[in-house]
């Protein structure tokens, strides 16, 4: 039997008792071969989440970037007020969004999504409430005609990088903090058509309030000796799939995740 299985189980209603109006998020990066050790060391602190009486939720993931890669760059050279646009499907339920996140110049991020029809995620640039989202909240354009003017051009916006993953979602028994933990990662870049699978590697995300102790997951990954590492799937994924792609900040990273699928 899976540790997840005898985990304590929250629904969708209950997780929507957990507010975190001030919160801190803090990601890691480990080798998916700890995870039964992971969850081993906290199952008696933490409910996880069950949708439709399963722990593990699939997700897919598109990603619109310009044809020259300005938000990838952006995130690259650590500049702040940038974007990331994508189409994402939570297939345990069934829904489907367009989605904006927003990082400003505190490092806060903000996300804003609108719901789609997950037939339209192909083509969902082509969806005029996403058209007239996307023009609503960022500088760019959803495939605009060739007759546009040409300096509205290189923020045409493309099809980029899809991926895949499976979640696992935990939350705390005080309802204070909640993680998510992201395997199976796949990646296909649909302007270069490359692929790359990182599933050895796990992603995972602690978000609690600001000035909180430190938590029985954290003791458990300072213990075991995961440390913090920021990571963002789209650029890992662009680096990995577009060659093209300025990637020296991202480098250590990259190693890293090699090192893992070495072992």
């Amino acid at each position: 039997m899976s540790i997840l299985d005898q985990m304590a189980p929250i629904g969708l209603d209950d997780m929507k008792a957990v507010r975190l109006m001030n919160r801190i998020d803090q990601k890691y990066m480990a080798s998916a071969s700890g995870l039964e050790e992971l969850l081993g060391r906290v199952a008696g602190d933490y409910y996880v989440q069950h949708i439709q009486g399963n722990p593990l939720a699939p997700y897919r993931t598109l990603y619109f970037d310009t044809a020259d890669l300005r938000m990838y760059t952006m995130h690259h050279n650590q500049k702040l007020n940038r974007q990331k646009l994508r189409v994402r499907t939570y297939r345990a339920t069934d829904t489907t969004f367009f989605e904006i996140k927003n990082k400003d110049n505190k490092k806060k991020t903000r996300k804003v999504r609108i719901p789609v029809d997950v037939s339209q995620f192909d083509h969902v640039l082509e969806v005029p409430e996403v058209k007239d989202f996307v023009l609503q909240h960022t500088p760019y354009f959803p495939l605009p005609a060739p007759s546009a003017p040409a300096d509205t051009r290189p923020l045409a916006l493309h099809e980029c990088l899809e991926n895949r993953f499976e979640r696992i979602t935990l939350v705390d028994k005080g309802m204070t903090e909640r993680i998510t933990i992201d395997r199976g990662i796949t990646f296909h870049n649909r302007a270069t058509g490359r692929d790359a699978d990182i599933s050895q590697l796990l992603v995972i995300e602690v978000k609690h309030e600001v000035g909180a102790p430190m938590s029985a997951i954290e003791q458990a990954l300072h213990e075991m000796h995961i440390l913090p590492r920021r990571m963002s799937k789209y650029c890992i994924g662009t680096a990995l799939t577009d060659p093209s792609a300025k990637y020296g900040r991202f480098k250590p990273k990259l190693l890293f995740i090699e090192k893992i699928h070495r072992k």
